[in-house]
């Protein structure tokens, strides 16, 4: 994921991510890194039916004189593989590399690092290409690379899957390169994306717009590069990938000229204040289904057959009955304990801490995810560890069992496989998150105090009438809930047709299980043919 983290709102400084994993301009002029290198040997065989095999890619000059630790990233590398996914025999190209963007006056600003899967043997006219980026701010793209959509995953321990230190890179049969061309890509100061001046690195990327112009602008360098500017063009950004995917593809058209076929967000953050459960009522409506949906499934009441009513019983009430209880004037006496009574019993959260939060639970709050002993994951409410304060602690002290827990994994398994695999070694740190970028983020709109992205994405579909969009929700998300989703799609005024809504079982890494892995795979796969 890598991740929309959960947002928690500061009076100082508004708003301010602490936990999140979860998507002015910029006259930049950039251009390609002109870097590449021929392989010298062979690398190890890599987690893929056969081994990668090296060659040179395109012998240019190097202009750029780089330093720090931008001067640490190799040259590009190119390595040739072949795997089986959706039961076909697919040959592929791997562009382990970076792009260099640059200011105005044509100095590097940022050596941004890709990762490029593409088919052999096809018309890449036609061949369609999904560019992927994951949220926090500040999540490398690790996440979907490994966990979701690259033609090798990290798979964590049948029965165990907390167990982070024993997870092994395995073949991804389901991988989304049999429907598309896949170019990873890290957003500056997360994975290995290194800005070339840190102290000019928050002004120049860490911010709403300024991130958008800068990914548009590597997007159009690779495609400008390949040769693939007429290609089927795709978005995929994960948690706070979503707004990211918005807000690029809204740049692409107005910088780039380059207009994209379609929009895949996962696990979405689509407003920012939708999210914001302290300060908006709506933002906590949206929670409960998420928290009725993890009860029933703890309770094994949700199956297969039953789930789509419960989750709509789920969401009426709380946009109906709970939301017009917590708009209206407070109840109290006998009103109230059935009110909280009602809320327990939709939540699963015990009555006495309802009524201490008054119907409005916080569920990043460690009161509401600690039960019976086990503290759970606001990324999957049905996840969950033994809890290391059982007596109580400090929201902010409490651990996340998923985002601080076994998915860190994903971080150590990208250096190994771009080691191995695609012959790309460096001695950086893979940034899989970075809580310094996260936290200089700036999420203002020129004079307004936070963007908002769904005006721009009313007006994307109303411009580009062929333009569609792929919403990819878990049942048991507390950070990026599937009720913010249905909400916001439901009042889309022109194009709704145009926006398919998915939800499967799982949290916000919805590809953490595997059916919902094979499922969403599928279902994004067959969203992007022709």
């Amino acid at each position: 994921m890598r991740i929309v983290m959960k947002p928690v709102f500061h009076p100082t400084k508004w708003p301010n991510f602490s936990k999140l994993k979860l998507a002015g301009s910029l006259a930049v002029a950039l251009s390609l890194s002109t870097s590449a290198i021929a392989a010298t040997e062979p690398s190890p065989p890599p987690a893929k039916p056969t081994p990668p095999v090296t060659g040179p890619a395109p012998t240019q000059t190097q202009t750029d004189t780089f330093h720090n630790e931008a001067a640490l990233l190799p040259q590009d590398a190119i390595t040739h593989h072949t795997g089986i996914f959706d039961k076909r025999k697919i040959s592929y190209t791997a562009h382990t590399g970076t792009l260099t963007l640059r200011d105005a006056e044509g100095a590097p600003t940022a050596r941004v690092f890709y990762v490029a899967y593409t088919q052999d043997g096809v018309d890449p006219a036609h061949r369609p290409v999904a560019y992927f980026f994951n949220g926090g701010p500040g999540a490398g793209t690790a996440y979907l690379h490994l966990g979701a959509a690259g033609p090798s995953i990290l798979s964590f321990p049948n029965g165990n899957p907390a167990d982070g230190a024993n997870a092994q890179l395995t073949p991804n049969t389901e991988s989304w390169l049999a429907a598309a061309d896949l170019v990873f890509i890290d957003a500056p100061g997360t994975g290995w994306s290194i800005p070339t001046d840190a102290k000019k690195a928050a002004k120049a990327f860490y911010g709403v717009k300024q991130d958008a112009h800068a990914f548009a602008k590597a997007i159009q360098l690779w495609a400008q590069s390949n040769n693939r500017q007429i290609s089927p063009r795709y978005l995929v950004g994960e948690s706070y990938g979503g707004l990211r995917a918005i807000e690029v593809a809204d740049a692409l058209a107005q910088d780039q000229n380059i207009l994209v076929n379609g929009i895949l967000m996962i696990s979405p953050a689509l407003d920012m204040t939708l999210l914001d459960t302290a300060n908006d009522i709506l933002a906590t409506s949206f929670v409960l289904p998420s928290l009725e949906a993890s009860q029933l499934a703890l309770q094994h009441k949700l199956t297969p057959e039953n789930a789509a009513g419960r989750l709509d019983s789920a969401y009426h009430y709380a946009i109906g009955p709970f939301l017009s209880t917590l708009a209206n004037t407070p109840l109290a006496g006998n009103a109230a304990q059935d009110f909280y009574e009602d809320v327990a019993t939709h939540s699963g959260i015990p009555l006495e801490t309802v009524a201490k939060e008054r119907g409005m639970l916080q569920p990043e709050a460690h009161d509401v995810r600690s039960r019976n002993g086990r503290l759970y994951s606001l990324y999957d409410g049905t996840f969950s560890i033994a809890d290391p304060f059982p007596e109580g602690v400090e929201n902010g002290a409490s651990p996340d069992p998923i985002l601080d827990g076994f998915t860190r994994a994903y971080g150590s398994a990208f250096e190994q496989y771009a080691a191995t695999s695609l012959n790309f070694r460096t001695p950086l740190s893979y940034s899989l998150l970075n809580m310094k970028v996260n936290e200089a983020w700036d999420y203002r709109d020129g004079g307004s105090p936070i963007v908002r992205p769904i005006p721009t994405l009313r007006r994307l579909l109303a411009l580009n009438p062929t333009l569609r969009v792929f919403i990819a929700n878990g049942y048991y998300d507390l950070v990026c809930p599937f009720a913010s989703s249905r909400w916001v799609a439901e009042h889309i005024p022109v194009g709704r047709n145009r926006i398919a809504l998915h939800t499967y079982p799982g949290g916000h890494m919805i590809y953490i299980r595997a059916d919902s892995r094979a499922a969403l795979a599928q279902d994004a796969k067959t969203f992007m043919t022709p």
